[in-house]
């Protein structure tokens, strides 16, 4: 047994490996900065997993794990460094750990929770698996060499992994304070595709992945060049029905539980790897049927009439899917948008893109620029205005002004941003609770 000590230990990706080195039998502690409740702490409280505000009694065994957020000039980074004691990256340990294992790595720029999840639920119901989901999700099974794992794209960070398969969801220009421009971003995939040790499965209607050189790989899609096809799609307000194809042979019908096209391909990587596995077909249907989503991933709240849904949207593709996905289950409700943009890099590069995918939604709100790890003084007269200004029917919000989405009845209002905007959704459902309580009274 070993000791672990996680600096930012809320993040999703650090809780997600803290629950794995418990399952393993370890002693495992962290330390967060911030105090307020956060939903990758559900799972650590489950295992009784403590997180301190103050520094704590570290011994000299002790490894500690610490997050790309957390600077080097943190108390707790200067302390542990004081102690002598052994310091990872998130990614560097993870790299480590999972070469342990057959690891499949689920990379792209969306979706990589989604199929992470999915897969995890599927496996952990038939053959067994360990698994980091982003969505602050960790499962350690001692009886599985299997391990799936997110692999982030940012600042090459995945480049530490070496697995035995790899899922690429798709490849669009992300993360501009680190990538020069789409072929530098591109070009890490190409990397980390040359690092797997056996088949790349990846989207294959994407010309960008298409133009990567994969040796072995399963190409999956809509179009029917792909080695894995979907065919005879039907959306309806409770998810989609298609078949799959694979290599030009019928290989089964499949009922998924979840909106929008974009979640039929994130289901196709996963049949997908199901296949290399030789997982039983109809097994795979039935898992898929009953998958409940990753956290944070459409997740919905019912108010007399109105719907409210947290997301992690935080790209403009993202937000598209979301309001489409919306608009999928709820044909007749209005749909509002609430978007908090992350990271004055990406608002500069994309809120063109933005103001475009919003622009989808009946009405949208946005709120200031939120970012850990830059400042708005590098980034002059870059603001949430930039977005706003080119909506069509948009404005600003904020938490003193939420009262305004009092007025959209009927409605569904996404809540979306990386970021912590399920506390001005959660603002927001209190004083809607209340107006109808005084209406009813």
């Amino acid at each position: 047994m070993s000791k672990y000590y996680f600096i930012g230990i809320k993040g999703s990706g650090m809780s997600s490996l803290a629950q794995v080195l418990y399952d393993l039998g370890n002693e495992v502690i962290g330390y967060d900065d911030n105090k307020n409740h956060a939903y990758t702490e559900v799972e650590l409280e489950k295992r009784n997993i403590k997180i301190y505000y103050e520094t704590p009694e570290l011994s000299s065994d002790t490894i500690v794990i610490r997050t790309s957020a957390v600077r080097d000039n943190h108390n707790e980074i200067i302390n542990a460094k004081k102690l002598g004691l052994k310091i990872y990256q998130y990614y560097e340990f993870l790299g480590e750990l999972t070469d342990k294992y057959r690891t499949v790595a689920i990379s792209g720029c969306h979706g990589k929770t989604t199929t992470t999840a999915l897969l995890a639920h599927i496996f952990s119901e038939t053959v067994g698996c360990s698994y980091i989901i982003g969505d602050g999700t960790g499962v350690a099974d001692k009886n599985s060499d299997l391990f799936f794992i997110e692999a982030c794209e940012y600042y090459r960070h995945f480049l530490n992994y070496h697995p035995t398969y790899t899922i690429i969801t798709n490849i669009e220009l992300d993360h501009p304070d680190y990538y020069k421009d789409l072929d530098d971003y591109k070009s890490a995939f190409q990397e980390f595709a040359n690092q797997t040790k056996k088949t790349v499965i990846a989207w294959g209607d994407s010309d960008i992945v298409r133009s990567l050189d994969l040796k072995d790989k399963l190409f999956y899609g809509f179009n029917d060049d792909n080695d894995i096809v979907c065919k005879n799609l039907e959306l309806s307000t409770t998810g989609s029905n298609f078949d799959v194809y694979i290599k030009g042979e019928y290989y089964n019908h499949f009922e998924l539980p979840l909106l929008g096209k974009h979640m039929v391909l994130n289901s196709l990587a996963v049949i997908a790897m199901c296949y290399i596995e030789g997982l039983d077909k109809d097994t795979v249907n039935n898992e898929i049927h009953t998958f409940k989503g990753a956290k944070r991933r459409f997740a919905e709240n019912f108010i007399g009439d109105v719907v409210t849904v947290d997301d992690y949207a935080h790209h403009p593709t993202e937000v598209a899917a979301t309001i489409s996905s919306a608009r999928q289950k709820y044909p007749d409700k209005e749909i509002i948008a609430v978007f908090k943009p992350n990271t004055y890099s990406r608002t500069k590069e994309l809120y063109e893109e933005f103001a475009k995918a919003l622009d989808m939604a009946d009405k949208a709100y946005v709120t200031d620029i939120t970012c850990d790890r830059e400042l708005p003084e590098e980034f002059p007269g870059v603001t949430s205005n930039l977005i706003i200004d080119l909506l069509k029917n948009g404005e600003y919000i904020d938490d003193n002004s939420i009262d305004k989405l009092l007025k959209h009845k009927n409605s569904v209002l996404l809540f979306m941003s990386c970021k912590d905007i399920y506390t001005m959704k959660g603002n927001f459902e209190k004083l809607l609770k209340n107006q109808n309580e005084n209406r009813n009274n």
